[in-house]
């Protein structure tokens, strides 16, 4: 490790590299954009996922069967998804900052317009147009965060936003649960609203280099929402008892990738970033944050059904028991995008993969009987070595990428997440529908996506990247 820790920080000083020092906003813009920008997060993450409770009684009340309901959730992810890469590469050409506060304006506006909903295929069409808007804003939103903090405190940055992140991700079920049994259920579209007002009256403090002179990449452009529709939709027709039209499906957004990695190829600065891909220390970096939030993902999945129909806990005593991974993920989180600006990111992911590779094959191997402190602590254990891990590995994809490319990084850095997560699901339901999900096998599933993860950091530094360090 402490050889790994000398040839991460060497490296950029070596001649002919070129070393990132950004100096950041100044203060106290710094400072406005950061609450700005907190509040954008905030409020994409609440008003994304807040629906989710609200599921059984929308399908009640306008008359729709429970297994349709979930494409309210299912549309949002994948529009979201299809978009996230294209609006990357429009970023740059138009502005982030423009780019950022259009895409709040319109997914505030279809929020808004969801209130007065009655009708599901209009609702539908609603959620489709508020994934439209969150595209546009987190694709450019970890590009921001590069301008918005000094190079020397981009791990910082990063810890900050996953702590929004998460602590919206937590507040969105309780806030949901409280709206649906006190009001209308269309209220829970509007809830977060007034995060958006405070954002865009605080927005002119956020930074907005200046754009790109660029044509614009439609065909590039169309070719990648189709590619990720036809993968990711194929992966949900798969879950959802259309096996074989999801595997057709699928087999043709493979076909999709690979026309478009070979006409991207040929660009500049192509929609699809096969540029950065091609560079070790992001291309690594990327398939360890697919892997982990593939194993993360599954982990949170799979482990309520192990609880509640293996081990015969309540469902209300099931949420209590996952409580410890997302509040020790609020700590360890902000301390690791800390740490992650004085040691070297591959020290911190590669021990904090190491420390939940333990924690997941613990869980795996508990007795049926561990008590509530048994589940907590081993719960707890796993989160602080994802969290060590996620922000270090984020600030290293996002770092390391070229100035003019930041867009197009951060734009692969949540495409990984949410693809990730849609991997996650498809991984425990082809566990469940085994017959293995009320034991330890979704927890050894995970284990071993952690070691890929694990593995993918460190095999970054045993290659040689010519134009990037890392």
């Amino acid at each position: 490790m402490a050889a790994m820790e000398r040839h991460e920080h060497t490296r950029a000083a070596r001649p002919g590299r070129v070393v990132d020092d950004h100096p950041g906003l100044p203060r106290p813009r710094r400072l406005w954009a950061i609450i700005a920008i907190s509040f954008g997060t905030s409020l994409l993450v609440i008003d994304g996922a807040i629906p989710n409770v609200a599921l059984p009684t929308i399908a009640r009340d306008l008359g729709v069967s429970e297994s349709a309901v979930t494409n309210v959730v299912t549309v949002y992810q994948l529009v979201l998804v299809m978009l996230l890469l294209p609006f990357s590469s429009l970023g740059d050409r138009m502005g982030h900052r423009r780019l950022y506060q259009r895409g709040q304006a319109l997914f505030m506006l279809a929020s808004a317009a969801c209130f007065f909903a009655d009708n599901f295929v209009i609702l539908l069409g609603l959620r489709a147009l508020q994934g439209i808007g969150a595209a546009m804003a987190l694709s450019v939103s970890a590009a921001m965060l590069r301008q918005i903090y000094p190079a020397t405190r981009l791990g910082t940055g990063m810890g900050i936003n996953s702590v929004i992140v998460a602590s919206s991700a937590a507040l969105a079920p309780t806030l949901g649960g409280y709206i649906v049994g006190h009001l209308p259920w269309q209220t829970v579209f509007v809830a977060a609203a007034p995060m958006a007002v405070i954002s865009l009256l605080l927005g002119r403090a956020l930074p907005d280099p200046e754009p790109r002179d660029q044509p614009l990449q439609w065909r590039s452009a169309s070719l990648s929402a189709l590619t990720m529709l036809l993968l990711v939709g194929g992966v949900q027709l798969a879950t959802h008892d259309a096996l074989g039209w999801g595997v057709a499906a699928f087999a043709l957004g493979v076909v999709a990738l690979l026309a478009l990695i070979r006409r991207e190829k040929r660009r500049e600065a192509p929609v699809f970033p096969v540029d950065l891909l091609a560079r070790p220390v992001i291309g690594l970096s990327a398939l360890a944050n697919f892997a982990s939030f593939i194993a993360a993902g599954a982990l949170m999945l799979g482990l309520p059904f192990r609880l509640e129909n293996g081990m015969g806990y309540a469902p209300q005593t099931v949420g209590m028991l996952l409580l410890p991974f997302p509040l020790t993920m609020l700590v360890v989180s902000p301390l690791a995008g800390w740490a992650s600006d004085r040691i070297a990111a591959t020290k911190l992911g590669v021990t904090g993969m190491g420390v939940a590779i333990v924690g997941l094959l613990l869980l795996a191997t508990m007795p049926d009987q561990p008590g509530e402190w048994g589940i907590a602590w081993r719960l707890s254990l796993t989160a602080m070595g994802f969290g060590l891990f996620f922000s270090p590995n984020s600030r290293l994809l996002i770092g390391r990428a070229p100035r003019d490319r930041a867009a197009a990084a951060g734009g692969l850095l949540s495409t990984a997440r949410l693809f990730g997560q849609t991997m996650a699901a498809v991984v425990i339901g082809i566990v469940l529908a085994s017959g293995l999900g009320l034991g330890p096998t979704p927890l050894y599933v995970s284990c071993a996506l952690a070691v890929v993860a694990a593995l993918a950091s460190v095999a970054r530094f045993t290659q040689r990247d010519s134009a990037a360090n890392g």
